[in-house]
């Protein structure tokens, strides 16, 4: 088997999740592969290309890595699999029985460490779902970056790359993050290689795209509950007769999505705004506090004052977001327009 000492050549953790997935599945199938790292290739939704031989049958995948699979994640490979050069696989750490059957279902090919699989490259056909995962004896290095309050930092610094050189401790003025936290995440934003310190010429962000998608997968499990200032329920279509002011409100998900594409007829609205603005907001749009409410509002966590908020709307980062976090076939279709209008140059900048 032709490996060309694959383990070595990406010894990094995403590296090791393909060695070990590829493993697997040159133990069921008679499997000749090499593996080529992604970089280079314009506009690429994927992380590596494995090229093989299957019962004399050659093959190429795309092949997108998640350490974690989120419901978001899927979403996103969802939008991603029409742009892939070849068939996408993904390779992951588990996929639990019921989303094997989503990936299935919209023909995603799948291996994971724990063994699970839908691999569908005729005459080869595979599906394996209901192995359990192990249990991980040591945390991967920068996990802590997706999993807390440091998202806010990475969110500024997506949304603006220049704030990178800026202290930590404006920083932590602009986002109201721990200036101990802002160190943290600095740091392993360094170590994941997602910045680039080049000493006297300062910091630089990099694989912006990769940070992005990353993001939005932690971002609705992570960050957005501790935003979450309460469920409500106003007028039949009260939205469309209300004038946010940028400075105490802005519209996300679904109404945002309407403003920028006229495509999407909402069926939620989501709210950002500061805490001192709630009781106003809910008062002057005739809220009513509703735990089955279709009106989420959450705090506002970026700075009104650095280019974030003149807009009635939220950035598109946050608003594709949140229709991923939704995550049914408009809102996906949604996002997908607001990635193809507002982001996709944005990211090809790297």
């Amino acid at each position: 088997m032709n490996k060309e000492n694959i383990e070595h050549k990406f010894a990094e953790n995403e590296g090791i999740i393909l060695h070990q997935a590829m493993e697997a599945l040159a133990i069921i199938a008679p499997l000749d592969y090499v593996v080529e790292p992604a970089t280079g290739l314009r506009d690429h939704e994927y992380d590596y290309l494995v090229k093989g031989m299957v019962f004399g049958k050659k093959f190429v995948w795309c092949v997108n890595i998640k350490t974690r699979l989120t419901r978001t994640g899927e979403m996103q490979l969802l939008i991603g699999k029409d742009k892939a050069l070849h068939p996408l696989l993904l390779v992951t750490g588990y996929v639990p029985p019921e989303a094997a059957d989503r990936l299935r279902s919209i023909g995603i090919e799948f291996i994971d460490k724990a063994g699970n699989m839908f691999i569908n490259q005729p005459p080869l056909l595979i599906f394996v779902k209901g192995n359990k995962p192990e249990k991980e004896k040591n945390t991967m290095p920068g996990i802590r970056l997706f999993k807390g309050v440091g998202l806010k930092i990475v969110y500024l610094l997506l949304c603006r790359p220049d704030l990178v050189n800026s202290s930590y401790r404006d920083l932590s003025e602009m986002t109201g993050v721990a200036l101990g936290t802002v160190n943290t995440t600095m740091t392993e934003l360094l170590m994941k290689d997602f910045i680039l310190d080049m000493g006297k010429r300062g910091k630089k962000i990099l694989n912006r795209k990769k940070l992005f998608e990353r993001w939005v997968e932690a971002y609705p499990d992570y960050l957005k509950p501790k935003l979450f200032l309460g469920r409500f329920r106003g007028d039949e279509y009260w939205w469309k007769n209300t004038n946010l002011d940028p400075a105490s409100a802005q519209w996300g998900g679904e109404i945002a999505a309407s403003k920028l594409t006229g495509y999407l007829k909402p069926g939620s609205a989501t709210l950002y705004t500061d805490k001192k603005f709630l009781t106003d907001l809910v008062i002057t749009n005739r809220l009513k506090k509703d735990p089955q409410g279709n009106v989420e509002i959450f705090e506002r966590f970026w700075p009104m004052d650095y280019g974030f908020g003149d807009l009635d709307t939220t950035h598109p980062i946050i608003i594709y977001a949140d229709l991923l976090a939704i995550g049914d076939q408009r809102t996906t279709e949604t996002a997908k327009m607001i990635y193809e209008q507002y982001l996709d140059q944005y990211f090809r900048q790297d």
